[in-house]
């Protein structure tokens, strides 16, 4: 120890350091040192050396480069005394990764302790193949540590680490590591005593039967006799019993082996294993300990658990059991880990029939407003199948799906609403009662756009049954109906005429008042660009001055045919119960291990569900009423403006729709302007294409692009999911969450082909504005599968300059680069709010004059009518306020724009268009912040301007203390603008 008294003296040294100017001299200095000795003294000895090769390790743990040392430290190795032997293998472990061309050099060394007789040198050169794990170990080594791991001759100890390093090496290089006809001696090694042995042995079998299970049917019952073994406590050696609890890792191991097999058809094996299952699951206990506590349950919930459990499902006397452990597995709907969340839904899911199903529905509902948006969406399917399957009656039915609507409107998928009007339509005593709750969900202050779009389809066809509750005439009815109009969507706007043509028809007699306001909203729309909501328009106005007509044409829409649920059909299209299904999902898992990203095979790419229906509110009229299951799906179409031709075209090489279902999204609507991209100086002829596709050795294929990568982007601008770029070999898709400054986004990675994609790269490039911070994207993508890498933003300041992914990935002999734009622009940071004239006018008149309150006249716009323009700014996140202002071809929208140097900020705004010319207006922003009120009026100035190919020139925000802002003045002639009724001067 007294020779190591320099290495102590040392680490004293670097704690005294005040400072890091001090830790960094001293560390140089000893640097200094140590590189004289490995230079000039050439007969060093290993005991001398030994004690540098410490110091270098301490100086590396402390973040500095010790490259000059690693020959020597690789030289220890192949010391004959044990001390320096440790110290080399120790210290090259940790400073040497897979890939270092100096271990090359200790290849042999290695070897010949491996294949030694002196059993401490082989545990060394064990563990560091262990730690270390590169290719060239693999193809060297990967035999002998074969043969050491089966040598009846060989310790226990020695054994054990020669089965934890071949593991190592076969995870990393499956490929290269020989284990063909492997099945007899893992059966042979499951019979091993020693439970150190047995562990590491079980582990690696987990690691074999994950990719292929069918080799290794011989050690199932093996696998059932130690869990036997360690239940009953038979023979297990105090040191390896955990608080009362045999082996607790050993169990773990061998039930996770277990999964990989499909279900035990044997009836003796089964019974065996029903019976550990049964004093595992009867015998955890909640006891004071701790320790025990965690002991107990790892077993319980950890290796059992939860996807064991929904697999053990299959088996009917296991389902009861499983039943009494229901609070157990709700908690584990809070846990930290998304990986046991999921499995706790598909648990729950699994286990749900009508004695509980109520109970667990509920629990989904109340779990929905805390749960991530990366759950959302299959929890809102699971818990409205569950309603549907499982339902005591239907009323309850109703109650879980507006309840599901209201609190996850977003994730809630069209199909779902269908169903419950389906369900509503084909039975009569529930009509009044879902016409009630439809009612009563209108009087929320904030409704979602689906809640609308249901409450307005029941109220149509069933809101005369209402008549005599209070509040619930024709009139209050159309009224409430009505205030939605102006915050919706065009494909909802075409449902709420509808519905007014239906109040029309059912107020008996006629009330002239209601008539008049719903037959000017007609005369309204009948000039809409939009050609579904035209037609209906004219349609249900000349119908509607028909009288009896209008009675037989509306009359209350047939049932539906019975048929398989669309929700039932869609899990069930999804559903994976397989042990082979559940083998290559853990497989891709692991193979993920070094990234946070999470890979999941495509089982089901050819198995394509056709879109669902969708609803229409008008009857076929006479012969034409009898509908097969084609017609009532074709009824459904007409409501969100689409049509079922889809239904017939043959699916497309789409693998992210396939992967994520509804991710893969059409563009916008056609009313909706582009949003263009900022100005970034230099870099929009850089992202809009794949710029540099580099062909590799004499390859010259040209890899392009599927469909215009600008639209895509231009879509996602205004949506949280879709596809952001495909070529024949990839699709990227994004799926997004924005909550105030911060923005969760998830990039899919689809690999289309039967071959991998190598080099895999992405890095992202924010903007000064955004903090961004994208997970580690994973070298290689398996063949049909798909990698999510997570990425957390962080908006810093208003700003409309865009972040950019620099992609590449290496297919074949092409090597593909390609820049995209995210969509993490300003709007995603926008906040809809409406407000009143009481709250709108004192804001507005307290910024005056720049640079809080910007004004510029915008010219070469798209021309729109004043209420398409509106839907467009709504769809910005800009809400729209009606009749604040007087002028019908003006109006004022605002919203709250967030991030971490203004928190939450109001932004008013005005547009006065031109109804002589629409391809001009004048726009006024205002906000408390400067850069935020010009880098808004830029941004809405680039939404509005239809000329694409504009080369906009790089701007700068106003100064704060600048007496003028840099924008255009208005016109020289207000008249030429706007018509004398335009008095935005006098009026705000």
């Amino acid at each position: 120890m007294s020779g190591m008294r320099g290495l102590s003296v040392f680490i004293s040294d670097i704690r005294n350091c005040q400072n890091k100017e001090q830790e960094s001299l001293r560390v140089d200095k000893e640097l200094g040192n140590i590189r004289n000795r490995f230079k000039n003294e050439k007969a060093l000895t290993p005991y001398k050396k030994k004690k540098y090769v410490w110091k270098m390790l301490y100086i590396f743990m402390l973040g500095y480069d010790v490259d000059f040392g690693h020959m020597e430290a690789v030289s220890l190795i192949s010391a004959p005394k044990y001390p320096e032997k440790q110290v080399g293998y120790i210290v090259t472990s940790s400073l040497l990764n897979e890939n270092h061309e100096f271990l090359r050099l200790a290849i042999n060394t290695v070897r010949n302790d491996i294949i030694g007789r002196n059993e401490t040198f082989q545990c060394l050169a064990l563990t560091m193949v262990g730690n270390i794990g590169g290719r060239e170990f693999a193809e060297s080594l990967a035999p002998d540590v074969q043969k050491l791991m089966i040598s009846n001759s060989s310790r226990p100890l020695v054994r054990k680490k020669a089965a934890l390093s071949l593991l190592r090496l076969y995870r990393k290089n499956p490929d290269v590591v020989n284990v063909d006809g492997w099945a007899d001696r893992m059966t042979q090694l499951l019979d091993e005593r020693d439970l150190g042995v047995l562990t590491s042995s079980m582990s690696l079998l987990v690691a074999l039967v994950s990719n292929h299970h069918e080799a290794y049917w011989s050690c199932l019952p093996k696998c059932v006799k130690i869990l036997e073994r360690l239940a009953r406590n038979q023979d297990i050696p105090q040191e390896y019993t955990y608080y009362g609890i045999p082996s607790p890792w050993l169990q773990v191991k061998a039930m996770r082996a277990l999964q990989y097999f499909p279900v035990i058809e044997d009836p003796n094996i089964r019974r065996s294993l029903f019976e550990v299952l049964q004093r595992i699951l009867m015998g955890t206990d909640v006891v004071k300990n701790v320790n025990k506590n965690n002991a107990s349950h790892a077993v319980l919930f950890e290796a059992l658990a939860l996807e064991n459990m929904t697999r053990m499902l299959m088996v009917t006397d296991v389902q009861d059991i499983i039943k009494r452990h229901q609070a157990q597995i709700i908690t584990s709907l809070k846990d930290p880990d998304i990986s046991i969340r999921r499995r706790a839904l598909d648990l729950l899911y699994g286990m749900c029939d009508i004695s509980n199903a109520k109970d667990i529905v509920e629990e989904l509902l109340q779990y929905l407003s805390t749960a991530e948006f990366a759950m959302r969406e299959e929890l809102s399917l699971k818990a409205a199948i569950l309603a549907e399957k499982f339902a005591p009656d239907l009323s309850w039915y109703v109650d879980v799906i507006l309840q599901l609507i209201d609190k996850a409107g977003d994730f809630v998928s069209d199909d779902i609403w269908f169903r419950v009007v389906q369900f509503v339509t084909n039975n009569e005593d529930l009509q009044p009662y879902a016409a009630a709750k439809a009612r009563d969900y209108l009087d929320k202050p904030a409704i979602h756009e689906t809640m609308v779009k249901v409450s307005a389809y029941i109220l149509g066809e069933f809101g005369h049954l209402l008549a005599r509750r209070p509040g619930c005439s024709p009139k209050e009815i159309f009224n409430i109906i009505h205030e939605k109009l102006p915050t919706v969507s065009t494909s909802t706007i075409s449902i709420l005429l509808s519905t007014y043509a239906k109040i029309l028809m059912h107020t008996q007699p006629p009330d002239p008042e209601l008539q008049n306001q719903i037959w000017a909203i007609f005369k309204k729309y009948e000039s809409s660009i939009e050609v579904e909501i035209q037609q209906r328009a004219v349609e249900y106005f000349t119908l509607s001055r028909k009288g009896e007509d209008l009675m037989d044409i509306l009359a209350e829409m047939p049932k539906f045919p019975e048929r398989q649920s669309a929700l039932v059909r869609k899990a069930e299209d999804t559903e994976v119960d397989t042990a082979e299904k559940s083998a290559i999902k853990l497989r891709a898992q692991q193979q993920s291990q070094t990234s946070n990203a999470m890979v999941v095979t495509d089982q089901s790419y050819a198995n394509r569900t056709p879109p669902s229906s969708q609803l229409s509110l008008v009857k076929i009229p006479s012969k034409s009423c009898k509908m097969d299951d084609s017609s009532a799906d074709q009824r459904l179409s007409q409501e969100n403006g689409t049509s079922n031709r889809e239904d017939s075209a043959p699916p497309s090489a789409d693998l992210l729709s396939d992967l994520l279902g509804p991710l893969a999204i059409e563009g916008p609507p056609s009313t909706s302007v582009h949003p263009q991209p900022s100005t970034n100086s230099g870099l929009e002829d850089t992202v809009v294409e794949a710029t540099a596709i580099v062909p590799a050795g004499e390859q010259a294929n040209a890899v392009q692009p599927i469909g215009n990568i600008a639209e895509r982007f231009h879509a996602l601008c205004v949506k949280d999911s879709g596809v952001l770029y495909e070529d024949p070999y990839i699709q990227i898709g994004t799926k997004a969450e924005w909550r105030a400054h911060h923005g969760h986004l998830v990039l899919f990675l689809g690999n289309k082909n039967t071959s991998p994609l190598d080099s895999v790269q992405a890095l992202v490039l924010p903007p000064t504005h955004l903090k961004m911070e994208l997970s580690l994207v994973p070298e290689t993508i398996p063949p049909r599968a798909q990698v999510q890498c997570p990425l957390e933003v962080i908006n810093l300041h208003p700003c409309r300059d865009v972040a950019v992914v620099d992609f590449s990935y290496k297919f074949g002999n092409n090597m593909v680069n390609v820049k995209l734009r995210l969509p993490a622009v300003l709007n995603k940071f926008l906040q809809p709010i409406s407000v009143s004239a009481e709250e709108f006018f004192p804001q507005w008149r307290s910024l005056t004059g720049p640079p809080l309150k910007l004004q510029e006249v915008v010219r070469g716009v798209r021309p729109l009518p004043v209420l398409e323009m509106a839907n467009l700014f709504n769809s910005f996140h800009l809400a729209v306020s009606p009749g604040l202002d007087p002028n019908p071809n003006n109006f004022v929208a605002s919203t709250t724009f967030f991030s971490q140097s203004t928190n939450a900020m109001l932004c008013l705004m005005r547009i006065e268009t031109d109804p002589a010319d629409r391809t001009q207006l004048r726009m006024t922003v205002a906000s408390g912040d400067p850069t935020l009120t010009f880098e808004l009026k830029e941004f809405i100035k680039e939404q509005l301007i239809d000329i694409p190919s504009v080369a906009r020139a790089p701007t700068q925000p106003p100064s704060a203390h600048a007496s003028a802002a840099p924008v255009a003045q208005p016109a020289s002639n207000p008249a030429a603008l706007t018509d004398p009724g335009a008095i935005l001067a006098a009026l705000l």
